[in-house]
């Protein structure tokens, strides 16, 4: 932004210098924003405005670039993001005028929203399925048939924030394609904005990326430390990933043994929770295990609600 300083610079020099800087002075005291603020502080006499007109020019500058705002990633401002606000006070008798940097609405609102999102953590999932944003009224409008399932959803977001953290999750069932995930996201947004930490991972490539983490045992602790740890845990599409006993009993088992009765986990899948129980009853290496499974399961059965998700297919096709 061009300074009053640098446009004085560029004048002439003598009387014309002079002449140029009094119309320049006269049209700033004209300022209808200058008149607001002498409204706002009628002690501002016309010497202490002449005393500090670069301030006022910078000032009036920044609230018209401000009055038609690019965005801010184009914010033509000295100080990305900010404008000044000026006040004036008297100490002594003498009238001071002062200035500081105020972030705008816009500055504010991503940073909020960067805090959201450090809250949240995802593992194979599409990063836009948490940072796009949500409209409550959609989310509840876009498929009546869903109508029920996104009430459970919401009252299980309203129950959180009044009371805590919950004793028990929610496991997601429904058809391909019905919006189990998008809702499983809302909650993490919304229960972020309230200050929990969330994390969402995605099975089948989750448990696919486990055996590269076999070797790097650093990394395997960190990330089960983790997802032990966070507020709330979802397993996104959970019966689709080719199951191994080690991953079963050795990663999966021993977050869920960790976490129940210490925080809530949510599950979305295509199965009901009859048909998980065997699909954790059986590997490609060992078999049938149904003890495994049941196993397992006692980690989840008890801590969840059912919700059935129906709808139509989102995804098209």
């Amino acid at each position: 932004m061009e300074s009053l300083g640098d446009l004085l610079k560029g004048m002439p020099g003598g009387s014309t210098m002079k002449q140029h800087a009094d119309k320049l002075m006269a049209e700033l005291l004209a300022d209808p924003l200058v008149g607001l603020l002498r409204t706002k502080y009628p002690e501002l006499d016309d010497t202490t405005i002449r005393l500090n007109l670069n301030r006022i020019y910078q000032c009036t500058k920044e609230y018209r670039s401000c009055s038609n705002c690019p965005g801010l990633d184009n914010c033509p401002n000295d100080f990305e993001g900010h404008y000044t606000e000026l006040s004036c006070e008297t100490t002594g008798g003498l009238v001071q005028l002062t200035d500081r940097k105020v972030a705008c609405k816009k500055l504010i609102a991503r940073r909020s929203e960067d805090r959201i999102r450090s809250r949240i953590r995802s593992f194979y999932i599409d990063d836009r399925a948490l940072s796009e944003g949500y409209s409550a009224d959609e989310i509840v409008t876009n498929d009546v048939e869903r109508m029920k399932a996104v009430g459970q959803v919401i009252s299980y977001i309203n129950r959180t924030k009044e009371d805590g953290l919950q004793s028990e999750g929610l496991y997601l069932t429904g058809s391909f394609g019905t919006g189990k995930t998008f809702l499983m996201c809302y909650m993490l947004h919304e229960l972020a904005k309230a200050g929990f930490t969330g994390a969402i991972v995605y099975m089948p490539d989750f448990v696919e990326d486990l055996k590269s983490l076999m070797l790097e045992q650093g990394k395997l602790k960190e990330t089960v430390d983790l997802l032990k740890e966070t507020d709330l845990l979802i397993f996104d599409d959970i019966g689709a990933e080719n199951l191994n006993p080690w991953a079963r009993d050795h990663v999966l088992g021993a977050i869920l043994n960790y976490r129940m009765n210490r925080k809530p986990t949510f599950y979305t899948s295509n199965y009901g929770l009859d048909a998980i129980e065997q699909h954790f009853s059986f590997t490609n290496k060992d078999g049938d295990e149904l003890h495994k499974g049941q196993r397992l399961m006692d980690r989840i059965r008890p801590y969840v609600q059912t919700v059935h998700v129906t709808g139509r297919n989102k995804r098209g096709g």
